[in-house]
């Protein structure tokens, strides 16, 4: 097993400089996976006008603070297909640690839907991450993708606000010409997630706390501000 699946959270195994997911415009990647019960999917197939697929785990704080507002668009949005790409823990702990098989990486990410309640299709990467590498690696972010397999939105963090803008936008036929700025989630939703994954994952957090905070809050949020974004036409062919 590839040091993928770390067992302390260090903002090191992150480039936060760089987002290496595929560009808005460009062919997203395909793969064959599987759900959390075992039935083989291949990411790309959807019936929908487009796919949002969303990054996360179990342990991921941004994944789980955005749960509730990603479902209340997939309740506005019926017409479009919500996917969960299920990662590596984002902060392991003593109660949910780094996985050390499928089998349990399947069960943890089983466990969104049976005691969490989230009703997106679940989709479980391989062990060593290989979707999530090509989709940029980071643990929260969202990718809008249409019928012809392009990103026509993408953010390196999901921000529920600006990714329902662009689906808005996108099916009245103009571009997602939308930017998605980082947005913390209550300290409270950080306290339950890192309870949960248990002893050590709250220390190696506040550890890097000042990094991301500068990185994500900060300063990606700055360069965001002052650069243009680029945007496609919502039928664009890569």
């Amino acid at each position: 097993m590839s040091d993928y699946n770390y067992h302390e959270f260090s903002t090191g195994d992150y480039d936060l400089d760089h987002f290496r997911g595929p560009k808005i415009g460009q062919k997203a990647p395909d793969f064959m996976l599987q759900d959390v019960n075992g039935a083989p999917r291949r990411l790309l197939d959807f019936d929908g006008e487009f796919l949002v697929l969303e990054l996360g785990s179990i342990t991921c704080p941004l994944f789980q603070g955005r749960r509730k507002s990603m479902g209340n668009l997939k309740e506005r949005f019926p017409h479009i297909d919500f996917v969960i790409l299920y990662v590596r823990e984002a902060h392991p702990g003593k109660s949910i640690g780094a996985h050390q098989s499928y089998a349990e990486k399947q069960g943890v990410a089983q466990r969104l839907h049976t005691e969490d309640g989230e009703q997106r299709t679940i989709l479980v990467d391989d062990l060593d991450g290989t979707a999530h590498s090509a989709y940029g690696g980071y643990p929260n972010a969202v990718f809008i993708i249409n019928k012809n397999g392009c990103v026509v939105f993408n953010a390196d963090w999901n921000n529920p606000e600006a990714t329902a803008k662009a689906l808005r936008l996108l099916l009245n036929g103009k571009p997602a010409n939308v930017k998605s700025y980082f947005k913390p989630v209550p300290p409270p939703m950080v306290a339950r997630t890192m309870g949960r994954s248990g002893r050590g994952s709250f220390l190696d957090f506040i550890k890097g706390l000042p990094v991301l905070i500068w990185k994500n809050l900060i300063r990606r949020n700055l360069l965001l501000f002052i650069n243009r974004r680029h945007a496609v036409l919502p039928d664009a062919d890569c």
